[in-house]
């Protein structure tokens, strides 16, 4: 099976690819990568010598390109997304043309080259938030940030392409992502570094903020689960059933790393900072998928992770990435 991986050297993409390499041996995988600020070779390094595995550094929104690796491939799974919200906030545009003119390029080249199976990765946040209960995949879409109002769009040309077209797609929305490899932006992987350097722990608000989390490694097997047996048209909404608020998360990471809490610094509330997120994954489940990580345990390896690799890290906060945190953060 020939498998185009997009977004390939990102957070969760670059997961995917490990996953896939390690359980299918006779896999051929192509990783189609822009490598934006988020993408990362570094990511792949225990795998870039694997016969099964090719990198090609493009832009989905590239015809061209697209086409180029388009052709005899079985199945595609887009992770490559502009995905920070702060960032959509500063800057729609650059969201805009990836996550949903992107899209389009993707799902227009998989139907002109006949796939087999097209997987669009999306993320509970184009739902809104919501106060009780949790939302399922026929429940209408309420973004609220240029991040989230991009990937709803993306969903929507995709479902455009398997109603107009037969395009054979499937959608994937999962919760709040953590675990190895997650560009230090993100709350978690921030917090952890930030801690380890005896930095501030930037906290919107007042942290009550609650978010669904799942460990990456867990996301990845459902996607891979979906890949393989689930239903075309279909959406499956991907959680880890840990529902935790943000101040919560850095009163752990705090703890784990034996760091004081004086260390946290409440900062001025994101724009149209949505309070809760919450999905239902009754369906994705009766394809046989369970998360097989804790919250406790998958909080506690990742924290471990970005202690022993330093050498990953370390760079990407010396570089832009500096620059950026200064610009966000110290005001």
């Amino acid at each position: 099976m020939k498998i185009l991986v997009t977004g390939g050297a990102g957070f969760i993409g670059s997961n995917f690819v490990r996953l896939l390499l390690g359980k299918y041996p006779d896999y051929e995988i192509i990783n189609l990568d822009k490598l934006t600020y988020a993408g990362n070779l570094d990511n792949l390094k225990d795998v870039e010598g694997n016969e099964n595995y090719r990198f090609v550094q493009g832009d989905i929104c590239d015809p061209e390109v697209v086409d180029k690796v388009m052709e005899g491939v079985d199945a595609v799974v887009n992770f490559a997304a502009e995905s920070h919200v702060d960032r959509s906030i500063g800057g729609p545009a650059d969201f805009i043309q990836t996550d949903v003119y992107g899209t389009y390029v993707l799902c227009e080249s998989a139907r002109q080259h006949g796939v087999g199976r097209y997987v669009q990765i999306s993320t509970d946040e184009v739902y809104g938030s919501i106060s009780d209960g949790s939302f399922v995949e026929a429940d209408k879409l309420d973004p609220s940030s240029p991040y989230s109002a991009s990937k709803a769009g993306g969903d929507m040309q995709v479902m455009a392409y398997h109603t107009t077209f037969g395009l054979p797609t499937i959608i994937t929305r999962s919760s709040n992502n953590f675990g190895p490899y997650q560009y230090p932006e993100k709350l978690i992987p921030l917090f952890i570094t930030n801690a380890m350097e005896n930095q501030p722990l930037p906290l919107y608000g007042d942290g009550s903020n609650v978010r669904d989390w799942i460990y990456v490694v867990d996301n990845c097997e459902a996607i891979d689960v979906v890949l393989h047996q689930g239903e075309v048209g279909q959406i499956y909404n991907i959680g880890g059933g840990n529902e935790r608020s943000n101040l919560f998360i850095t009163e752990k990471i705090l703890e784990a790393l034996g760091k004081p809490a004086d260390l946290v610094k409440p900062v001025s509330d994101r724009l149209g900072h949505d309070w809760r997120y919450s999905i239902d994954c009754s369906k994705v489940k009766t394809l046989g998928w369970q998360p097989s990580h804790s919250f406790e345990g998958a909080l506690q390896e990742t924290i471990d992770w970005y202690v022993n690799n330093r050498w990953w890290w370390e760079k990407i906060k010396s570089g832009e990435f500096a620059d950026y945190y200064r610009q966000q953060y110290e005001k």
